[in-house]
């Protein structure tokens, strides 16, 4: 089953949607917003064909029927990642980009293999994993952010809350896309490839009979520039660029209000409750005590999402 907006028993959390500025891309182009919203097991997605990468996934999780599995054992062999034959090959970007020359990036799961690994069988959850290897799931994440803080705590919310307590969530994660997105160093199949640098992820879940949501944002622009993967861009560009964001350090992960998530990513969401109250984000920092390479890791992470106001 794809994503379902009644997966709370007591509360409906529809996917998000996107403003009519997109909406009317789409009717511009011929194309209808439904045939690019994509169902997979226990997650959906919704297609940019313009940029050709996914608005967002919408991704249930339930604890409860979560079954473990080594990555190695979702296929017979190596990965395989695959373009999506329900929408046309051109308006998703495939092994390509990501094989290209001077490519330095991770294809980065927007809806997590494990998040979807979950049904009334090994072999369902094992079905689900398998589908989130497709191209339209898939965003380019340095490694830094794809492997670092963001990796962390996506797992400690997972292992330590949800399947701990036999939970049910619902998540949503896509990239920003902005005018001043960079470009890859090279054109893909003859086309310019610009590359999101600001990724989001809003969470919902049921407390005391209450609907919450928390959002986070993130970003890899620094990163990119770094490791010398997009075009280098002039002092003027860059002094316009950092005005927008430059509260946001590099591959560290923000705690924002979701108000600002729809804010920059034209989207809406389904009403909450938030227990962050703040116009301003809030850097989540894990560095000070020092997780990676402390061995009361868990205890650490359960101090910093309790203080992140998102103890489940």
């Amino acid at each position: 089953m794809s994503y379902s907006a009644t997966f709370f028993e007591t509360h409906s959390v529809q996917a998000p949607s996107i403003d009519a500025e997109e909406i009317a891309k789409f009717s511009a182009a011929g194309l209808n917003v439904s045939d690019y919203y994509l169902p997979y097991q226990n997650y959906s997605v919704l297609q940019n064909p313009f940029r050709k990468f996914p608005y967002y996934s919408a991704v249930n999780v339930d604890g409860k029927r979560f079954h473990k599995l080594k990555r190695d054992s979702i296929f017979d062999g190596s990965e395989r990642w695959a373009k999506d034959e329900r929408i046309p090959e051109e308006a998703q970007w495939g092994n390509a980009l990501y094989s290209a020359k001077n490519y330095d990036f991770d294809r980065g799961h927007l809806a997590k293999r494990e998040y979807v690994q979950w049904g009334i069988d090994e072999e369902a959850a094992r079905m689900a994993a398998r589908s989130t290897f497709f191209y339209t799931n898939a965003a380019p994440q340095v490694s830094k952010l794809n492997r670092g803080v963001w990796k962390r705590i996506e797992n400690y919310i997972l292992h330590h809350e949800v399947i701990k307590n036999s939970m049910k969530i619902c998540l949503f994660s896509g990239p920003v896309f902005r005018e001043d997105d960079p470009e890859f160093l090279q054109k893909v199949n003859d086309q310019t490839v610009r590359l999101p640098y600001l990724f989001w992820k809003v969470v919902y879940y049921v407390k005391d009979g209450e609907l919450y949501r928390a959002g986070f944002l993130t970003s890899q622009r620094r990163q990119m520039q770094k490791k010398r993967i997009i075009k280098p861009v002039s002092r003027s560009e860059e002094s316009v660029r950092s005005t927008h964001f430059n509260t946001f350090k590099d591959a560290e992960t923000y705690q924002v209000n979701v108000s600002f998530v729809e804010q920059i990513g034209q989207l809406s969401f389904e009403a909450a409750t938030e227990t962050f109250q703040s116009d301003d984000p809030e850097r989540i920092i894990l560095s000070r005590v020092n997780v990676r390479n402390d061995s009361n890791e868990s205890a650490q992470m359960e101090e910093i999402v309790t203080n992140m106001n998102l103890k489940l």
